[in-house]
């Protein structure tokens, strides 16, 4: 029979997973008609982004990098001083990434033994040269946590993986933004934290997670400690079970690396391992306040080589030397300006997941380094719905602002520019009205289609006459009105799909959406 506290455990490990494929199915945008609101915030007792929000790392290191505060402090604030109750209760409870590593390590105990080569892996203090060096870049102005924090980098590589694959099935293979090679790499770092099972039991939260490492800190306040009875027998299988390679040879605990998951009191045969508030009489063994302040092998000299790196990383990232200007990008509607938005972006996909259409595109590195995964829109592959507020309403930490549809319609993301060399009412090759007709059906009027007279060359005298010269020389093309365009795209889109994708008469859309200036 399992014993009650890893029932408990595995009980809420499985509602927390649960909830988690709930929320992400629920951004899925292909369920019905946009309608407004429907993914608001209200509109669920859970926010879609609560788990992002509830890892401490992700609204700490955005308020570092931003100077500001951001909504997603208040989940780190709860989930640290949830820690503080019961030690690293979110890594070993709650923590969607933490339970699928479990599944994996799971699995991985069942592979035939050439298969696995686990061994006792003696690389915990890296987290915290992960933790030092995230934080160090944050303080430079650089978001390396989107890249490294446990649930952005879960909910990322879900949405380029199973987001995309479900998309294709379920809509349409074109749908579908491009799969460059940056894309592959998110895929694969998420792969790989699985398949890290492998090698070690909770490999990554033990060895590698930065938000693990947070968490420890806040733990190292937890009244909660591990005692180990006068009557532990030595058998050694709590050493064996510990997935998080907390308890060391004399049995004792390492209050930094325990997560209180208490398999180590499920496997006691003598029922000798007891987690109890520190004030209690000590009734056996417990660790040293020495054991208790670090990890063997964490050193204040490394740690400070390794937040050093970092800054000294993120300065160049920042301002790298000999780089071209970056290009300029269209971001979602709402966004803070550039150079706050890159600092409050956490990289999580979740705005790119419940765009309906596949506006929104993960950039690669033709913005720079530091621009990697954001969210850009890409109007050529389709236009920006103008009934349609969702990217708003799932950012954690503010880089994208809530706004209701209303507001949304309002806001500029670029300004639409035709190119009159290819336009083909403007080039004189022929009548079109393809983009003043998606943007009146979307109610912006923002193009107006006006005469204008062409060049009609050479003809022989009498051959027409002046009245039919004069309709020769006269087409209605379209013009943009820069103060009612907010650049949505729909207008490119149109363009580009009909007579670049679709007729091929054109090399490329003769309508282009720009970013605004000074963005």
């Amino acid at each position: 029979m399992i014993p009650s506290s890893r029932l408990v455990r595995r009980t809420i490990q499985a509602l927390c997973l649960a909830v988690f494929v709930l929320l992400y199915i629920r951004a899925w945008p292909y369920g019905g008609p946009i309608a407004r609101h429907r993914l608001s915030r209200l509109a669920s007792p859970v926010p879609l982004d609560a788990f992002l929000s509830l890892d401490p790392l992700v609204g700490i290191s955005a308020a570092i990098a931003a100077r500001r505060w951001n909504p997603a402090l208040v989940g780190a604030a709860l989930t640290l001083a949830l820690c503080v109750i019961v030690p690293r209760a979110f890594c070993s409870h709650v923590c969607p990434l933490g339970t699928l590593i479990d599944a994996m390590d799971w699995l991985a105990a069942r592979l035939p033994r050439r298969l696995r080569p686990r061994r006792t892996i003696a690389l915990g203090r890296v987290r915290w040269y992960v933790l030092a060096g995230v934080l160090a870049a944050a303080a430079a102005g650089v978001m390396l946590a989107g890249h490294l924090a446990a649930i952005p980098l879960l909910t990322r590589g879900l949405v380029f993986s199973a987001g995309w694959a479900q998309l294709a099935l379920l809509k349409s293979p074109g749908m579908v933004p491009p799969f460059h090679g940056w894309v592959a790499v998110s895929v694969a770092l998420l792969a790989g934290v699985l398949l890290l099972a492998l090698a070690a039991p909770r490999f990554w939260c033990r060895c590698l997670c930065p938000s693990g490492a947070l968490i420890s800190l806040a733990s190292t306040l937890s009244p909660v400690r591990r005692r180990v009875l006068d009557s532990c027998t030595g058998c050694g299988r709590c050493v064996t079970a510990c997935p998080f390679g907390a308890i060391g040879s004399d049995f004792r605990n390492r209050d930094l690396a325990c997560a209180t998951c208490r398999t180590c009191a499920a496997v006691c045969p003598a029922d000798a391992v007891r987690f109890e508030p520190c004030w209690r009489p000590a009734a056996g063994r417990e660790a040293s306040p020495e054991q208790c302040s670090a990890e063997p092998g964490v050193s204040r000299r490394n740690l400070l080589i390794a937040a050093g790196a970092s800054g000294a990383a993120a300065a160049i990232i920042v301002k790298p030397p000999f780089a071209a200007a970056p290009v300029p990008l269209l971001r979602p509607p709402g966004s803070v300006p550039e150079s706050l938005f890159l600092r409050l972006c956490v990289r999580c996909g979740e705005c790119i997941r419940v765009c309906p259409g596949s506006v929104l595109h993960p950039a690669g590195l033709a913005a720079g380094i530091d621009a990697l995964w954001t969210p850009v829109v890409v109007p050529s592959h389709a236009g920006c719905h103008q009934d349609c507020n969702f990217c708003t309403q799932v950012c954690p930490t503010g880089a994208i602002t809530p706004l209701t549809v209303d507001q949304k319609r309002k806001t500029r993301l670029g300004l639409a520019a035709i190119d009159k060399g290819i336009c083909l009412p403007h080039s004189g090759r022929s009548d079109c009205r393809l983009c003043y007709q998606e943007c009146e059906a979307a109610g912006y009027h923002a193009i107006e289609m006006r005469t204008i007279t062409l060049q009609v060359g050479e003809i022989p005298p009498g051959a027409v006459s002046p009245e039919e010269i004069e309709s020769m020389s006269r087409i209605e093309a379209p013009h943009i009105v820069p103060e009612k365009c907010v650049g949505c795209g729909l207008c490119e889109y149109r363009c580009h799909s009909a007579l670049v994708r679709r007729r091929g008469i054109l090399p490329r859309s003769a309508v282009v959406v720009m970013p605004p200036p000074g963005r």
